[in-house]
């Protein structure tokens, strides 16, 4: 399994976690949505779930549930700002689709 963040994504999490005082990391997964068919979740991590792996990558531990795991292989999370507009950008190596809006993509 290899996925990767960028020095930016690494502190922009650190930064929220810190910021809301705790939580164990950040869950990084996929639900049905847009018109592409997947998007990406993040949410804090209190608890673990059964089949959660976690995985250290720059001090940041990014939690990944079994079925998001064969989708997410290969994937590169940057923290990036343009403009007025900020957020996480995710470089997916399995999508072979995106829609036009960037919200779901297809694998």
């Amino acid at each position: 399994m290899a996925i990767t963040l960028t020095e930016a994504a690494a502190e922009r999490v650190q930064s929220y976690l810190t910021n809301r005082g705790k939580g164990l990391g950040l869950r990084l997964g996929l639900k049905t949505s847009g018109c592409s068919g997947l998007a990406y979740v993040l949410e804090f991590v209190d608890e673990l779930q059964p089949g959660d792996e976690i995985f250290e990558l720059l001090g940041v531990n990014i939690i990944i549930d079994a079925k998001s795991m064969v989708y997410l292989d290969g994937l590169q999370v940057d923290f990036v700002k343009e403009g007025l507009n900020e957020g996480f950008k995710f470089e997916n190596p399995n999508a072979q689709g995106e829609c036009g809006c960037g919200e779901s993509f297809t694998v």
